[in-house]
């Protein structure tokens, strides 16, 4: 009977063991989002999590809701729980920097998710090619309207995509302007690039000039679909080429209806699953193939000290006449969604 005891004994301790060490190594990972306002992040973050798990991952999602002091405190929180990665998705990319400087001093790796934060403890920043958004946003403008006065949507001032992707629309745009073929007579940015923000700049925008903008390059779906409601009000919308990015559902449906001109296609399913395969990696402690180096000042065009190793993806201009080849045939976008409220004369054949 003792004999027994101790080898039930032994068992026990085995099987406790076993699970610890079954733990230990199970990585959790952190999901701070600045929000879930825009339709990309909820989904992104759905994606996150369950390629996340199905790597064998713990994963913590947090949102914060626009608030930077909010997402300061929730990585924090993620650190004290245990996170070994935090992908970040700043709501302020300078504010976040504190957060990740810390989180680096206690060992756990983060990595800016899409939007750059200032800093050189990022391990990793993973975005899509911001610059040729823009310049892709500004060429898909002057296909259709390439003179005139232009008025320009910028995004929010805290998010450092917002600087690079209008660094690439002057790109493209200041030769014209240089040349005296483009006039910029309205020039404002949208805090959080939020919709209704959007509208109320572009209606003010209409109001200063009297109506007479000729073209918009707006930042993102958000800001464009603010931008369009403004234009519809005075009689303009479809008459004015307008930009965006993200290729939404609804940013898709109004290029199909002729309301908006361009959105930048970055498909997200490339992005997010490259992103959980990098924090695996990374809470493992192994190297990360096909990164980067990219100074702060490069990427911020202010004067910062160190530097980011990074990865971009590339990004396609979606607009009426590849909508369904780029957007519906690869799945990013139904059919039903993109051509909602479309006459059917007016849409391309369901295959």
């Amino acid at each position: 009977m003792k004999r027994f005891s101790i080898t039930l004994l032994t068992i026990v301790l085995f099987v406790i063991l076993s699970i610890s060490a079954a733990a230990a190594d199970k990585p959790m990972i952190g999901l701070s989002f600045s929000d879930f306002t825009l339709e990309r992040w909820v989904r992104e973050a759905e994606e996150m999590t369950k390629l996340a798990e199905s790597a064998g991952a713990e994963v913590i999602v947090q949102e914060a809701n626009h608030d930077p002091k909010i997402q300061n405190d929730q990585i924090e929180n993620m650190v004290l729980q245990g996170a070994d990665v935090i992908l970040i998705v700043a709501e302020d990319g300078a504010a976040a920097a504190t957060a990740v400087d810390s989180a680096a001093e206690a060992g756990v790796k983060c990595i800016a998710y899409d939007r750059l934060i200032k800093s050189p403890n990022n391990a990793v920043y993973i975005s899509f090619d911001n610059v040729e958004v823009g310049r892709a946003q500004a060429r898909g403008v002057l296909e259709v309207k390439d003179s005139g006065k232009f008025a320009l949507l910028g995004g929010s001032p805290t998010d450092n995509n917002a600087v690079l992707v209008r660094q690439g629309q002057m790109e493209v745009l200041q030769p014209y302007i240089d040349s005296g073929q483009i006039e910029i007579v309205a020039d404002q940015w949208v805090p959080n690039w939020d919709t209704a923000e959007a509208l109320k700049i572009m209606e003010n925008m209409l109001t200063a000039t009297n109506n007479e903008i000729d073209a918009v390059v707006a930042s993102n779906d958000s800001t464009a679909l603010g931008a369009i409601e403004a234009l519809r009000a005075q009689g303009l919308a479809g008459k004015v080429p307008i930009s965006a990015q993200d290729a939404t559902a609804a940013g898709c449906n109004a290029v199909a209806k002729g309301d908006l001109t361009v959105t930048v296609y970055k498909d997200i399913r490339k992005l997010v699953p490259l992103s959980i395969d990098i924090a695996i990696k990374l809470a493992k402690d192994e190297s990360v193939e096909g990164l980067q180096d990219f100074s702060l000042a490069e990427l911020t065009g202010e004067d910062l000290e160190g530097t980011v190793s990074c990865r971009f993806l590339e990004v396609i201009g979606a607009t009426q006449d590849n909508l369904y080849e780029v957007i519906v045939k690869s799945g990013y976008q139904s059919y039903d969604d993109v051509y909602k409220g479309v006459p059917e004369e007016d849409r391309p054949p369901k295959i």
